[in-house]
């Protein structure tokens, strides 16, 4: 049984239903992750590029990933530190902390609560919105998910995946090839979140069903698509929930596992 296929049937095996899952969220647990963004991000000061990336402090390079932002390797694992700020219910930390647990599950990462002698850490805290910066930065590296409104499993990912790299689905280096960006559909002054980017794709699949992907509507200034699937135009998408198994086949390839 390969990983992929092995990892698709412990899913299957430990889902649970929206809003079951995201104990302590404030709202649907159905709604897709680029909706939740949008609406916590909605008159955001923080400055942010892709909706919800914080320019890299030290690097304008992308993919960063070539450019020294990995988490480094020690042995089989990659450890990456995180805290959680006392912001944050019981309940809230122990949800992040079980939703960072799908990746120590599946791939070869280990986030780990950080003991005091680790430099580079990941620090999650309920800012004034849902963003991360791009790879690892050094130093304490902020994440922020704000605690009405960010606290779901899929943004929680979301924004993980992003502090490990990752950039979102639609701006990937090849997605002319799978998808139409309608620009006369998308708000004024939010076109800049759908251009592509120089992405390492990793020989993996585009993908639909990450959780990377936004919806097809999203930035919508007119209610019509933004986003459409060139191989079935009424194809629905970017409604992840959780890791899907191309997210967690990238997480393993850029990192060797």
């Amino acid at each position: 049984m390969t990983p992929v296929v092995l990892f698709v049937l412990l899913l299957s095996l430990t889902a649970v239903t929206p809003g079951a899952a995201d104990e302590g969220d404030d709202g649907d647990s159905s709604q897709d992750v680029s909706e939740v963004i949008a609406r916590a991000n909605a008159g955001i000061r923080t400055r942010l590029i892709y909706d919800d990336i914080v320019p890299n402090r030290k690097r304008n390079a992308v993919p960063c990933t070539a450019t020294g932002c990995k988490w480094p390797r020690n042995g089989h694992f990659v450890t990456v530190p995180y805290t959680i700020s006392s912001e944050y219910s019981t309940d809230q930390c122990n949800l992040i902390n079980r939703i960072l647990q799908d990746f120590n599950n599946y791939t070869c990462i280990r986030f780990q609560l950080r003991s005091s002698g680790e430099h580079n850490y990941l620090h999650f805290f309920s800012g004034n919105g849902c963003w991360s910066y791009l790879g690892r930065q050094g130093g304490k590296q902020l994440v922020s998910l704000k605690r009405n409104g960010c606290l779901y499993t899929s943004t929680v990912q979301h924004e993980a995946l992003h502090a490990l790299g990752f950039h979102h689905e639609q701006v990937r280096s090849d997605r002319d090839n799978y998808v139409n960006i309608f620009t006369q559909n998308i708000e004024s002054g939010q076109e800049h979140n759908f251009k592509k980017v120089q992405t390492n794709n990793l020989g993996t699949p585009y993908d639909f069903n990450s959780v990377m992907h936004y919806s097809k509507y999203t930035f919508s200034k007119n209610g019509k698509p933004t986003i459409v699937a060139k191989s079935n135009p009424n194809l629905d998408f970017g409604r992840a929930t959780t890791l899907s198994a191309n997210d967690i086949a990238r997480v393993n390839k850029l990192y060797n596992c």
